[in-house]
């Protein structure tokens, strides 16, 4: 091989190099966008749990409130209707 091949060779070689590292500093700008998308979704997700979190609580408290007063009333209609059979006879 003549100076002259290898000149170009190495030429191409070095051209093909710095397009290679152009593309993976492309591709870690890239990697970095990724990476704050997923964290903000991933903060969007936690917030989101928490809050329908307390939500579910509230409906919870509020379902077992509602059987303890229906507990309550189903109590004293059974006191009234012992009264009343009472009577009745």
């Amino acid at each position: 091989m003549d100076n002259e091949k290898i000149f170009n060779l190495m030429e191409k070689m070095y051209s093909e190099f710095t397009e290679f590292k152009s593309e993976v500093k492309d591709l870690k700008t890239e990697v970095k966008g990724l990476k704050t998308e997923v964290s903000d979704i991933k903060k969007t997700v936690i917030k989101i749990e928490n809050d329908h979190g307390q939500k579910l609580d509230a409906l919870f408290d509020g379902y077992k409130q509602n059987s303890e007063k229906l507990n309550e009333i189903e109590e004293e209609v059974k006191k009234h209707e012992e009264v009343i059979i009472r009577r009745v006879k």
